[in-house]
Parts: structure tokens; C-alpha cells; sequence
């Protein structure tokens, strides 16, 4: 399966965790608009012409695009690569985008599927962390997709912010099953060096919950959740009818993906490529009709430690026979001892000759890849 990202470096404003690559000057977007068509055109050949299944747009903020940007952006993307017809195709979008108009745009250049960023439906808690949107717009942007008729959607929320007890995490929990999307990304706050929680953090204005405080709100999305129809399919993400991310497995599953704009990274089973992360040097190189990337080539070890890593997250496990019969490696012989910790804290489970992680297990998912990975051939 092959897919494309397209990287959308401009927001409203900076949310105070995030750590991604955005400007919140829009001062350069015809320009990187204009290198993105550019680079469209000379990657054309990157994923070998086979069709398209995936294409989504991410950012930044995405939904910041006029109907005439996207309609310009998907022009060249037809011209150059064959996008299936029954490809799945995403917009990341801020809550405060998402009106009758602009859904309807989104509709008619062949979105047909919105990952919404409402991360809570508590106004304290989108104050804290520098939302854009209120909390009456992140319900009611999800009725007016769904009115529009938006059937695949899925919403971004976060847990782990700080605050008394649960009960706030429990009710944006209620409020997503009451709204009935199909798909639920839920995250762990974490702090990144260089977000302004990062910097509060380090002047100790900022502090995240205890690990134990964390762990419970773990628990109470896995329960909720899976009692209500979804299907904890990776670590991260939840569904329901069988709806998942298709571009996001496509990354799980190692298919090949390019990736489009300033940060964007690329992927061809062969090697990995990363796009330079400044605006006004990306522009510049395409200007000049180079793609600014670096590249890199990924041996054998760095084939299965991806496997590794990407694998034991979902809940289609890690495969020990796939890597014995692509790399003639025996890695449950090689890692016996530390496998045998696992199973026996109630971290991991077999069955036949694939790995899974337990519900314990999940929250030590990281950990456990890391000492799987591979250093030296075995």
C-alpha cells in the first residue's frame, strides 16, 4: 500500500505542548504553497506509480487552507500521482475551522474523512493548554461535520493534563461516546523541551500528575472505550465498525509513504528521507528545483527494529516468524531471557509465533521495543 503526507506548516496560534514543526506567521503560505506544487511534481516517481490509498494533510493546522488553496494543491496531486478512487483522504482540522462553508469545501475537493483536534471538551483545560477553540465549538464543530455529512471522524483528546481528580477526564470521555465518532485518538501529555510547557517546566511553573494519577485515566479510557464498541487497535487509537486510520496502519504495517512539505518525512521500504523543517529554506531549494532532504539508508537492523517498535503497538502484535523468514534471524531465541521477564510480570502474551502486549504492558510499550532492539546482529 502506498500513501502521501502533506505537511502544513502554519496555526493560529502555538499550543503550549506541541512540538511539531508550524509557524504562526502565514506570511509565507503562498510561497510554501507554491514550493509544494513544485515538489508534487518532482517527487512524482518517489512511490513508483502505483496507486494512491491514503492521502492525508496534517500540520500545522491543515483546515487553515482556503477552498481555492486545496482545490489547487489536489489539482496537481491528480496530475501527478493516481489517487484511487476509494482512497481514504484526511484533514486534520481545529475544531474553530469547521462551519457549514468550509466543511462543504472540504467535501468538494474529496476529503472524506476530518481528524478533529479537540484534545477536551473542558474550557480549563483548552485554556491551559492554549487551544484556539472553546469548548461549546469543539462539541458543536462535531455535530456540524456530522450534519454536513461527515461519516468518518475522528477526534484527538488528551489525558494526563493536570487537575484535581478524574472527573474532567471522565466527562470528555462521555461527551465522545455521546457524540458517536467512529474513532478516538487519545495521547499522554508529555513535555517536550522546547514547548512553553517545557520552559515552565524548567523555571518550575509547570509540573505533570504522578505516574500513578496518569495510569488510571490510562485505565479509564481502555475501559470506557472498549465498553462502548471500540477496538483499542493501537496504542494511541480506538475504533469502531472496523473504522480505522487506513494511512496511519500504512505507517504500522511498513508501506511505502512520501511525504510532502517543509518536516515531512518519506519512506520506501529501501530507505528513509526527511524534508528540511524551516519554511523559508524549503521554499528557497524549490525554487531552485531540488527537494531539500536528507536521506537515509536502513539496513537489516534498522528494518527490524522499526518492526519491532511499530508492531508491538497494535493489536496485530510482532510477528517473530515474519522477521525469521525475511531476515534469518531467530530473534525469540536471541531475546529469550528478557521475553521470559515480560510474560512473567504479565507484560506480554504468545500466541503461535506473534508477541502481543498486555493491557499492563501497554503502558511500557516504549520500554519494551527499546530492549528488543538490536544493536549488533545476534
Amino acid at each position: 500500500m502506498s500513501s502521501i503526507y502533506l505537511h502544513i506548516p502554519f496555526c493560529q496560534q502555538a499550543c503550549h505542548y506541541c512540538d511539531f514543526h508550524f509557524s504562526t506567521s502565514l506570511k509565507h503560505k503562498p510561497d510554501v504553497l507554491r514550493a509544494l506544487a513544485t515538489e508534487i511534481k518532482l517527487q512524482a516517481d518517489y512511490l513508483n506509480h502505483a496507486p494512491i490509498q491514503t492521502l492525508y494533510l496534517g500540520g500545522g493546522t491543515p483546515s487553515l487552507l482556503s477552498e481555492n488553496d486545496l482545490h489547487t494543491l489536489f489539482e496537481h496531486l491528480h496530475t501527478h500521482f493516481n489517487i484511487a478512487p476509494d482512497a481514504e483522504i484526511s484533514l486534520e482540522a481545529n475544531p474553530d475551522d469547521l462551519q457549514g462553508d468550509s466543511l462543504r469545501a472540504f467535501q468538494k475537493v474529496g476529503i472524506n474523512r476530518l481528524s478533529i483536534g479537540v484534545q477536551s471538551f473542558e474550557q480549563s483545560q483548552l485554556y491551559l493548554l492554549n487551544r484556539s477553540h472553546d469548548s461549546k465549538t469543539a462539541y458543536h464543530s462535531i455535530v456540524e461535520a456530522q450534519t454536513v455529512g461527515f461519516e468518518n471522524i475522528s477526534i484527538d483528546l488528551i489525558y494526563g493534563i493536570p487537575s484535581q481528580d478524574h472527573r474532567i477526564w471522565e466527562q470528555d470521555l462521555e461527551k465522545a461516546i455521546e457524540l458517536q465518532v467512529p474513532h478516538i485518538s487519545a495521547y499522554c501529555l508529555t513535555v517536550e523541551p522546547h514547548t512553553v510547557f517545557g520552559n515552565w517546566q524548567k523555571k518550575g511553573k509547570f509540573s505533570l500528575p504522578p505516574d500513578d494519577f496518569v495510569i488510571h485515566q490510562f485505565h479509564l479510557l481502555l475501559d470506557t472505550l472498549e465498553q462502548n464498541g471500540f477496538e483499542h487497535y493501537e496504542i494511541s487509537n480506538f475504533a469502531r465498525d472496523h473504522l480505522y486510520s487506513r494511512h496511519n496502519l500504512n505507517y504500522w504495517k511498513k508501506g511505502s509513504y512520501l511525504g510532502l512539505g517543509p518536516s515531512a518525512h518519506s519512506y520506501n521500504q529501501l530507505s528513509r528521507q526527511f524534508n528540511v523543517a524551516h519554511n523559508p529554506k524549503y521554499i528557497q531549494s524549490l525554487k531552485e528545483g531540488k527537494v531539500p532532504y536528507e536521506r537515509e539508508i536502513l539496513s537489516n537492523l534498522d528494518q527490524i527494529n522499526e518492526y519491532l517498535m511499530t508492531s508491538l503497538r497494535t493489536q496485530w502484535g510482532c510477528n517473530f516468524d515474519h522477521i525469521q523468514k525475511m531476515y534469518n534471524l531467530d530473534l525469540k531465541k536471541h531475546f529469550h531471557p528478557i521475553l521470559e521477564v515480560y510474560q512473567q510480570k504479565g507484560y506480554i502474551f504468545w500466541q503461535d509465533a506473534t508477541v502481543f502486549l498486555t493491557r499492563t504492558g501497554k503502558l511500557f510499550a516504549d520500554r519494551i521495543a527499546e530492549e528488543l532492539f538490536l544493536i549488533d546482529n545476534p
